[in-house]
Parts: structure tokens; sequence; C-alpha cells
């Protein structure tokens, strides 16, 4: 299973002035495994997880990199050497040191190579009382796998998407194909051992049960970042999120009898958890579109469709011969579509997603997505039907002077008037295509 993020990590790997890593991202995503796949490229690699070993822990009572690193090597018996191995801390939130440590790597011993990560390495960062080290420390950010990644795992080549253009579009064949792909993507997803076991098994009854084991999974954590109180407010917004995507967040949905601080807190904590991730709204009047962003109004993203899918419950009929862009009410295409441009995002930096909303009285809009490419804004709609169904879309692109909107849907590549329809299987391509375009 190659992840994208492999690339970037060997040209760090090459880089000789380069900072140690903490690699980010929610539990299950396939963290470990890259950094395994990294190893290989190494004389030796090192694991060092203070889960399992927390005897591991003591060799971070001092802060001097080269006596760390001679305590590790009398734990685990073999040599690390600058330069020839990769020493890999994983769980790294249970040694707090271990995280104030890194700057000591980058000082003290620079060419050695050093990566550090952990499920719930957001609660430290964000909780911990403990130096960290500014300035010292790269953050690399991991997702579920992407369509791209996923049609790969399952033995796809992706050439013909790569050399499409709206001149020379996929023929109907190819097209249909790659739809057919999508739906497997809707209802498989992009965690990784639920990926796996479908390229081996094609058995989406065996998916089913992976899924419903990282839920499961995914409730049982609670109990180690929140308090038997807050427990109980996680639990309701954890079974909230999937229901309300696609939609602006209303804590009344939720539970109305119950207080909105503490679901505020509880969907904090699942954010901090990486379980959800949030689209907030902008008036998308120039660059960055966070300098306009609108905390209180946001629409939520699951961290993965297959699992979002799953804890819905949807009816896999519905998946397989229906619309994509209309299953649940376009809930699942939207969650697609934000799940894919954070998949693509620079793994280097953690991505914020933007929709567009206008308020005027009996004149209100809403654009699902609002991107950059270049220095343009360009507005995304996730729509089926025509062109003309594309109101706000429109009157973004009127209001902005916006020289191109997208419409995602179902249909094949095409470009009419000043919008580009791409199809669900092609995001990935988009900035391309735009470039070509303005």
């Amino acid at each position: 299973m190659r992840r994208e993020l492999e690339k970037d990590l060997l040209s760090w790997k090459e880089r000789q002035r380069r900072y140690p890593l903490l690699l980010r991202g929610a539990r299950q995503v396939g963290k470990t495994y890259v950094i395994e796949q990294l190893g290989k490229h190494f004389e030796t690699f090192e694991m060092v997880n203070f889960e399992s070993q927390p005897e591991a822990i003591a060799c971070f009572e001092t802060l001097k990199a080269q006596e760390i690193v001679q305590k590790l090597e009398l734990l685990t018996k073999r040599p690390i050497r600058s330069g020839k191995t990769l020493l890999f801390l994983d769980e790294i939130q249970n040694c707090p040191k271990a995280i104030t440590a890194l700057r000591y790597f980058k000082e003290d011993l620079p060419d050695l190579h050093v990566i550090g990560a952990g499920s719930l390495l957001e609660f430290a960062l964000i909780h911990g009382k403990f130096s960290f080290p500014v300035g010292r420390v790269q953050f690399v950010y991991l997702k579920p796998l992407s369509f791209k990644e996923f049609s790969i795992a399952i033995g796809l080549g992706r050439e013909d998407l790569e050399n499409c253009t709206v001149e020379n579009p996929l023929s109907e064949p190819e097209h249909l194909a790659w739809i057919q792909r999508a739906r497997e993507y809707f209802f498989v997803g992009g965690m990784p051992a639920v990926v796996s076991e479908y390229s081996m098994t094609k058995s989406f009854l065996e998916t089913h049960r992976i899924q419903d084991l990282l839920l499961a999974t995914y409730a049982a954590d609670f109990g180690k970042y929140a308090t038997e109180a807050e427990q109980k407010y996680l639990r309701l917004a954890f079974d909230s999120i999937p229901r309300q995507i696609g939609k602006q967040f209303q804590y009344s949905e939720i539970d109305p009898h119950m207080r909105s601080r503490e679901l505020k807190y509880a969907i904090e904590q699942l954010q901090w958890a990486g379980i959800i991730h949030t689209t907030l709204a902008s008036s998308a009047t120039g660059i960055p579109l966070a300098a306009q962003q609108k905390r209180n109004r946001f629409k939520p993203i699951f961290l993965d469709i297959g699992l979002a899918q799953r804890a819905l419950r949807v009816d896999s009929e519905k998946i397989f011969h229906s619309d994509l862009i209309q299953i649940n009410a376009g809930a699942l295409a939207e969650q697609f579509v934000g799940q894919e441009f954070l998949a693509y995002a620079d793994f280097f930096r953690e991505e914020q997603l933007f929709f567009w909303e206008r308020e005027k009285k009996g004149s209100s809009a809403e654009v699902d997505y609002v991107i950059t490419v270049g220095s343009q804004i360009i507005p995304v709609e996730v729509k089926a039907g025509p062109h003309g169904h594309l109101k706000s879309l429109s009157q973004f692109m009127q209001e902005k002077k916006s020289p191109l909107g997208i419409r995602i849907s179902q249909k094949p590549l095409s470009f009419d008037g000043n919008v580009l329809s791409v199809p669900l299987y092609m995001i990935d391509q988009i900035p391309r295509l735009c470039l070509r375009m303005i």
C-alpha cells in the first residue's frame, strides 16, 4: 500500500538541513506503517514505542541527545548511528520529555534522522505542560488514503486521468468505470486496514466488520483523553457528526436540552483526536481565506467516508444504484470532496477548508467549498443536474468576479461558460485543470 507522503519523507531523508519530524494524524490512519516503509531506505531502523515499552521513558530523563542515544542503545541492544539509522519514537505523547528532547537532537545530533508520532499527540501538544521545541521540529500530517491512493492500492493505473483534458476527455466506458471505482470508495473509504482487507478479499461484508471495529475503537479511546463526565458529551457528539455532514452544525441537533458549552468542548476534543474536521464559513473577499473566517459557523467532515456511511447505516443499494451526489441529500458527496481536498493538501501544514455564505435578507446563498488556485479564489459546488441549478455558484462568481467556477458531479469532464465540470474521480487533478483555464 503506497502512500503519497512517502515521496516527501524520502526528500526529507536526503535533505542536508533537516528538522526532526512530528507525524500527526488520527489513530489508525497508517502513521506507523508509513514510517516503517521509510525505514527500509536506511541501513537500520529503530522504533521505540512508549506505550508498549514504558521502560524507554527513563532514557529521556536527560535532555542531552548523545546520552539519550546511548541509553536507547543499551535498551534495544542495537546501534543508533547518525546518517545510517532512522529513529522512530512512536506514541510519543506518553513521554513529553521526548517531545522536548527533539530540539536537542536538532542542535546536538543534526545528522540523526528522528521522527516522533502518536495517536493522541494533539492532546499532549495542546495541554502538555512541557517546553515545546518551537522552531526545532517540523510537523507532518497524515490523513486516510485518498481516492488516488485507494485506486493504486486496488491495482488501478491512473495515467489516463493524469493526461485527461477538456479537449481530450475520457471515453464513456472509461468514465463509467471510474465512477464505479468511486462508488467502491464511498463504501470502503480510506482507512488503511479497511482498504487492505478490500484489496485482498473484495468483500464488503468484511470491510463492514473492520469499520465497526474502528468506530468502536474511537469510542473506547474517549477514556484516554476525557473525564467520565465528559465522555457522555463525546458519545453524543460522535454519534451526531455523521448526521450533520453537509449542513451547518447545530448543537441543538445533538440534544436540544443540553448546554452548548459542554457540547462545544466535546467537538473540540474530537477535532484534537482527528476524528472530525471543520469547514469554516468565509466571506471569501480575499486571500488568505482564513482572514475572513467565521469560527462559530462551520460544517463538519468525518474522518473517513467509509466510516461515515457505516455510522449512518446507508443502504448499500443507494451507493451502488443512485447518483452518488444525491445520497443522503448530498451529504456523502460533500464528505468525499472535503476529504479529498484535505488528502491532497501540503503534508507539512494543517489544511483548513472553507465554504462561502451570504446572509443578505431575502437573498441568502451558500457555496459548498471555496479554494485558492494560484492567486484566484475558486468556488466549488457539489451538485447533480444542469448548470442552471448552480445559482449560488453563479452569484459568487458575479459578486467576486471569479474567473472560474467548479461543479463536481458524476458527469464527465467538460467546460461550459465559466464553469468547469469535474467528475468525482478527478478531484486530485483540479489544480492542473484550473491552471489551464485561468
